[in-house]
């Protein structure tokens, strides 16, 4: 830059990566999703299962995708026997248990869940935290006063099976 002083490069050479960092959109500026693979704790702190939540265009489900089985069970027995759709009856594992949620920023609303125990369907909430590794997830009844929270924490997709072509639930 001949014939501008050391200041003016300066202010030149700025100028130019403001207007790069404004024009190009990039990884850290993008909010974080609920997209992914979650991780429930049990009450002891131990695994008791992994959940995929995908993006079905624009809407939010999450299927149970690995079941820690507490000791003396045998996870190829575990079923939603008191579910009273078409999940009747199903095992576990591959079951539907978030569906239509929609996305507001870090917020998730009007979808429901499932409680595979039960057979019972909620009205449903998540907030994902802004760093994108904690998901709470609550279910209830009316209105979320009242009703139960869980906290999933997200889990690398690393040696798990990738999501099935047309994993989403069929509408």
């Amino acid at each position: 830059m001949r014939g501008c002083s050391f200041v003016e490069a300066g202010v030149v050479a700025t100028a130019l990566w403001i207007a790069a960092a404004i024009s190009a959109p990039t990884a850290q500026g993008q909010e974080p999703t609920a997209a992914g693979l979650w991780e429930r704790l049990d009450a002891s702190g131990r695994p008791a299962a992994w959940f995929r939540i995908s993006d079905c265009g624009g809407v939010y489900e999450g299927q149970i995708v690995k079941i820690f089985p507490r000791p003396g069970e045998d996870p190829s027995q575990l079923r939603c026997a008191k579910c009273e759709d078409e999940q009747k009856g199903a095992p576990l594992v591959g079951l539907t248990l978030i569906r239509g949620m929609q996305r507001k920023g870090l917020v998730y609303e009007s979808g429901t869940i499932l409680d595979p125990r039960e057979g019972t369907v909620y009205k449903a909430r998540m907030e994902l935290s802004p760093d994108g590794n904690r998901l709470t997830v609550r279910g209830y009844l009316g209105i979320p006063l009242f009703g139960k929270s869980e906290t999933w924490r997200r889990l690398a997709d690393k040696g798990l099976e990738p999501p099935v072509a047309g994993s989403c639930a069929r509408r």
